[in-house]
């Protein structure tokens, strides 16, 4: 986690240039639009949101919900394995049915994305807050203020962080789980987006048109907002899509683990977890979660990559 962010605030940094004038919005969306791979990206995640927004409408349409027990689709002489090839896919059970339970593969699926995209969007909401406000207080005040967070933020930085979050939610009561996971993601991601906006504020409030607002009087909360935050949008955006596949994995990895989502509420990473003694018998209640925990993350982490890419190219031309 903390390699991946590193070398990321290094590709942020070293390829955005806040003299460089804005690119338009409009050669932006064109670059965005003929880019195949930031497209079908868009094209999946858009799927996945849909999915996890209409959740109970897509189970009523299948009519099977998540926790719904189905043990005519399961043979008990066969170790209650599901009846019917792959998993016991059919046009009642549509991506088949858990072994031992009989419980809906698309309806844990479904409800499952709403759980990772609720705790990943919101923790990239939190994080991003918190990142960007402290590294613009960092970053443009200097002095005591910069010395207290910066060194909050090596302090969290040098937590091996998967371990703690373990330790701590599982001391932590099972209520609100998805909302503990939320706070505990935050509490050791927000440093990074802080310290690549707290480098860029460093630069920019060097910047003539900084200068400028000074000159003429301005507070340093309107130069904040209105001349250094506005410079650091390309950079935020693309930090934050490629922070959400990473809270995505987190919180697939702490179900899977058993301290993140607790059952019976659908989680991919749980559900992977319970298919683990099953993939040798019926692969695939293993492979559907996990190719869609796969393709999510490879489609943000793509998607992410393809908006730096085009912002930096708009920023050239410009």
């Amino acid at each position: 986690m903390t390699t991946s962010a590193t070398s990321l605030e290094v590709e942020v940094v070293a390829g955005g240039d806040s003299e460089s004038p804005p690119a338009t919005g409009r050669r932006l969306l064109r670059a965005f639009i003929t880019d195949w791979a930031a497209v079908l990206s868009s094209m999946y995640i858009v799927v996945i949101v849909i999915m996890a927004i209409f959740a109970p409408l897509l189970t009523m349409v299948s009519g099977w919900g998540p926790y719904e027990f189905d043990q005519s689709a399961v043979d008990p002489d066969l170790g209650a394995l599901p009846i019917g090839a792959f998993g016991g896919i059919s046009s009642e059970h549509w991506f088949g049915v858990e072994p031992g339970s009989g419980r809906d593969i698309f309806a844990r699926i479904a409800y499952g994305a709403r759980v990772s995209m609720t705790v990943a969007i919101s923790a990239t909401i939190l994080t991003t807050i918190i990142g960007v406000v402290m590294g613009l207080l960092a970053g443009y005040f200097g002095g005591f203020l910069d010395t207290v967070i910066s060194r909050i933020m090596e302090f969290l930085m040098a937590f091996p962080a998967l371990i703690f979050m373990i330790a701590i939610l599982s001391a932590l009561p099972a209520d609100n789980r998805a909302l503990l996971l939320v706070v505990v993601i935050s509490l050791f991601g927000w440093p990074y987006l802080a310290r690549i906006v707290r480098s860029q504020t460093l630069s920019l409030k060097e910047r003539e048109f900084v200068e400028a607002a000074m000159a003429s009087g301005a507070k340093g909360s309107k130069i904040i907002f209105r001349e250094i935050l506005p410079n650091l949008s390309s950079t935020i955006i693309v930090m934050a899509t490629l922070a959400v596949p990473g809270y995505i994995s987190t919180e697939a990895g702490l179900s899977f683990l058993g301290v993140g989502v607790v059952p019976p509420t659908p989680s991919w990473g749980q559900m992977i977890a319970s298919a683990a003694p099953w993939y040798a018998v019926d692969p695939m209640y293993f492979l559907i979660p996990g190719i869609f925990l796969f393709l999510l993350v490879l489609s943000f982490t793509t998607l992410g990559d393809r908006i730096r890419a085009i912002t930096q190219s708009g920023e050239t031309r410009s």
